[in-house]
């Protein structure tokens, strides 16, 4: 087993906070997913490719750009989530349970091929991406949305401030460990990888930044352990009187720096990658 497939988190932790997932996160994605998939050049009646979905936070927006989806994601929840909501609002999209490793579809399918905010944690990126390019017609595009750099993404650094207030021994996710979902932080990376791939016309857009606004630690809360199951397990073992007082401490800085009792935006850098197939 590889370091990075140590620090991956099984198809039932995912399973675990879809609801939150569904709830507290993916709604907030659909404007940097549509700046994404402009990017990409997507058009009404292309077919677009989502790959490791979550409950939808690329291809819900594609669909309502008139796209013809098809969201893959390994936790059969998620796609649950997704069905659901694409049924709600009439939308021309189908979920599928897939592992991004090995897509069981056909070479050379989609207009677009994508992912946000999934692709970029998986423990063999490049395996995953080959698979992306794969499904995608010569001449189509494939787009990637991924965090920048850490020592920037404000959430998560609030997140472990406020933890450590309550519990001053917790260190947070260890130095030494990789941290999947940042290991095309650097966009040099990224657009090697993509080129790798097999893409050309390799363009990544680091202009863009993701914008949580949140009115209480409760949300902060929320958000952090919706997105992702390791923040989940970072915390595995506090009380539910510390998970209560956490929550407190998080109002207390909500408060402090928006000067009162204004949303807080915090931000996170984005590395946007495109190609060409």
């Amino acid at each position: 087993m590889t370091d990075l497939e140590q620090h991956t988190a099984p198809v039932e932790a995912w399973d675990a906070i879809a609801g939150l997932y569904d709830e507290h996160v993916a709604p907030g994605e659909s404007d940097l997913a549509t700046a994404g998939l402009r990017l990409a050049g997507l058009r009404a009646g292309d077919s677009f490719l989502d790959v490791a979905a979550g409950p939808g936070g690329l291809s819900l927006p594609a669909a309502r750009l008139g796209a013809k989806v098809l969201a893959t994601d390994w936790s059969p929840r998620m796609i649950d989530r997704f069905t659901a909501r694409a049924a709600a609002e009439g939308l021309d999209a189908e979920g599928r349970v897939m592992d991004c490793h090995a897509l069981d579809l056909p070479g050379d399918t989609y207009d677009v091929t994508g992912s946000q905010f999934g692709v970029m944690l998986v423990p063999d990126q490049p395996q995953a991406l080959h698979e992306m390019v794969r499904v995608t017609k010569p001449g189509g595009r494939v787009l990637l949305i991924a965090y920048g750099d850490p020592s920037q993404f404000e959430a998560l650094h609030f997140f472990i401030s406020a933890v450590q207030v309550v519990v001053p021994e917790f260190e947070g996710p260890a130095d030494d460990e990789p941290m999947l979902e940042f290991q095309v932080a650097d966009p040099d990376v990224l657009r090697q990888r993509l080129i790798d791939a097999g893409l050309t016309s390799v363009v990544v857009d680091t202009a863009q930044q993701e914008r949580i606004t949140v009115s209480s630690g409760r949300q902060v809360w929320n958000w952090t352990l919706g997105g992702n199951p390791i923040p989940g397990e970072l915390i595995a073992d506090l009380s539910d009187g510390q998970r209560d007082d956490i929550v407190r401490v998080l109002d207390g800085m909500i408060r402090e720096r928006s000067g009162g009792d204004e949303p807080l935006v915090l931000t996170a850098p984005l590395n946007i990658g495109v190609g060409t197939k």
